[in-house]
C-alpha cells in the first residue's frame, strides 16, 4: 500500500545524497518534498503540515550538533515522526471481564465480519475461551458468512436469524457466553453510514446494553480521507477504544493509516492484510515507519515464523539437515509452513533492503503450486531419494503433475544444490567444533 509514498520519500532523501551538511536551503527544500509525498499519499493536509513541520524544527535543532550525512539524519527524523504519528508504541486491547466484550463497529463493507473472525481465531490461539455474535440483522448472509468463519477457526457462534432486534441478540448473546464460561464474546454489527441515524442509534443502543470492555473501530484503508472523516464520526457518537485497518495489502495510497491517529486520537490496535485467518497483526506504529521508509521489519518476520512453526517439527528438520537426509518430503513441508506465514510478497518486502525490489515481481502463493504439483506426483522412493529419477521418471512426473520435464530438472537441480550446500555447512560447523577441542 505505501509503495508511492515510499518512492517520493526516498526521492526526496535523494536530493541531500552528496551533500557535505546540512542548511537552511536543502531542509527548506527537503521538507517541502516530504509534504508533498504525504498530501499525494492521502494524508490529511493539516497533519501533514504538521508533521512536516516538527521535521523542520528538528532538523534545524539538529544541524549543528550531529555529524551525520544530511540523508542519513533526515531519514531518522522522518522516521521518528511516522511513527509518533501512528501512536508510538503498540497498544493492547481490554480482555479483562466474565466475558469480556468486544463491539465491532464500522462502515458498511469494511471488513467487519472477516476481522471479527481473525480476531476469534487470534485470542483462541492465545488458550481463550471465544463465542462470536452475530448481530448484523439486516444483511442476509451476514450471520451465515460469520457461521462459516466459526466453523473454520473452530469458534462457537450465536445467532437468533429470526430476531431482528440487534440490542436483544447482543444482550443474549452476553448471558450465553457467561453461562458457558467463555473468556470473551465478539459481538459483530451491521455496517452502517455515518449519515444515517437510525443505525448510528442502534450501535449506541447496543453498547448501552452490553457494556462492551473494548469498542473497536474497523476502517477500509481503501477508503482514503473518507475513511478517517467516518472514524471522527463514529467516535464522537461511541467514543470507540481503537481502530483497526483493513485491505492492507491494497494499492490505495494508504494516508488513511497515517492520519487516523492524528485526527481521532486513538491508537491504531490491529491491521488486516488479507482473506486468510491467519492474516491478522497487531499494529506497531515503529515498525510500520520502518516498512514506509524502506527499511524492512524483521521482527514481524520473526514473529510470523515463530507462530507458523512448530518446535517439535522444527527439531526434527535440524536434526535431518545435519545428518544430509534432507528430502523432498522436508522440502514440501516447509513450502507449507512458509505459506502458513502469510503472502510470500508480504513477507519479501519485510526484508530490509527488499521492499523496491519485490514491488513489481508478480509472486504470491499461488507460485508454489507448479513445485507442489510436481513433488506429489513422485513415488515416496522418489520423494526420499531424488537422485533416482531419470529420463523416464521425469517424463511421468511432468505428465502427472501438468508441467513440463524442464521444470521438473529445474526443481531437482535447485534441490541438489540446496542439499550441496547444506552439507557444505555441515561440515564447516563440523572443522569448528574441532578446532574448539584442539584449542
Amino acid at each position: 500500500m505505501f509503495e508511492s509514498l515510499q518512492d517520493k520519500l526516498s526521492g526526496a532523501f535523494k536530493t541531500l545524497k552528496g551533500k557535505g551538511r546540512i542548511t537552511d536551503v536543502n531542509i527548506a527544500a527537503t521538507v517541502k518534498e516530504i509534504r508533498r509525498a504525504l498530501i499525494d499519499a492521502d494524508v490529511n493536509y493539516k497533519v501533514a503540515k504538521e508533521v512536516t513541520d516538527r521535521v523542520k524544527q528538528e532538523a534545524l535543532d539538529r544541524k549543528v550538533k550531529v555529524a551525520v550525512e544530511p540523508g542519513q539524519l533526515f531519514t531518522k527524523i522522518v522516521q521518528d515522526e511516522l511513527t509518533h504519528l501512528m501512536g508510538g508504541t503498540a497498544k493492547n486491547v481490554n480482555i479483562t471481564g466474565s466475558p469480556a466484550v468486544i463491539l465491532i463497529a464500522g462502515l458498511q463493507g469494511s471488513g467487519k465480519t472477516t476481522f471479527s473472525g481473525k480476531f476469534a481465531s487470534y485470542l483462541k490461539k492465545q488458550g481463550k475461551q471465544v463465542m462470536l455474535t452475530a448481530a448484523d440483522v439486516y444483511r442476509p448472509a451476514a450471520i451465515t458468512q460469520l457461521q462459516v468463519l466459526g466453523e473454520q477457526i473452530g469458534v462457537d457462534v450465536y445467532a437468533e436469524p429470526d430476531n431482528k432486534n440487534a440490542v436483544d441478540i447482543a444482550r443474549n448473546a452476553v448471558a450465553e457466553a457467561k453461562s458457558k464460561g467463555k473468556n470473551i464474546v465478539i459481538i459483530d454489527t451491521a455496517g452502517r453510514l455515518a449519515v444515517d441515524e437510525i443505525m448510528m442509534q442502534e450501535v449506541e443502543d447496543i453498547k448501552k446494553a452490553i457494556n462492551p470492555t473494548e469498542i473497536l473501530f474497523v476502517v477500509d484503508s481503501m477508503t482514503g480521507q473518507d475513511a478517517v472523516n467516518t472514524a471522527k464520526a463514529f467516535n464522537d457518537r461511541l467514543n470507540f477504544d481503537g481502530v483497526v485497518l483493513t485491505k492492507l495489502d491494497g494499492d490505495a495510497r494508504g494516508g488513511a493509516a497515517l492520519s487516523v491517529k492524528a485526527v481521532v486520537d486513538k491508537p491504531i490496535k490491529f491491521m488486516s492484510t488479507g482473506e486468510k485467518m491467519e492474516d491478522l497483526d497487531i499494529f506497531h506504529p515503529d515498525r510500520m515507519a520502518n516498512r514506509i521508509l524502506g527499511m524492512g521489519d524483521v521482527i514481524s518476520l520473526v514473529e510470523r515464523a515463530q507462530q507458523a512453526y512448530d518446535e517439535e517439527d522444527a527439531k526434527r528438520l535440524n536434526k535431518k539437515m545435519r545428518e544430509n537426509k534432507f528430502d523432498l518430503n522436508d522440502f514440501l513441508s516447509q513450502l507449507e509452513q512458509i505459506k502458513k506465514m502469510g503472502n510470500v510478497k508480504d513477507l519479501m518486502g519485510m526484508i530490509p533492503g527488499m521492499g523496491k525490489a519485490v514491488k513489481d515481481l508478480d509472486i504470491d502463493n499461488d507460485s508454489f503450486k507448479p513445485i507442489e504439483a510436481v513433488i506429489k506426483s513422485m513415488t515416496p522412493k522418489e520423494r526420499e531419494n531424488p537422485d533416482i529419477i531419470n529420463g523416464t521418471r521425469r517424463k511421468r512426473i511432468a505428465n502427472g503433475s501438468g508441467t513440463s520435464i524442464q521444470q521438473v530438472n529445474n526443481l531437482l537441480k535447485q534441490f541438489d544444490q540446496m542439499r550441496k550446500m547444506m552439507k557444505k555447512m555441515n561440515k564447516l560447523q563440523g572443522a569448528g567444533r574441532l578446532g574448539k577441542m584442539f584449542g
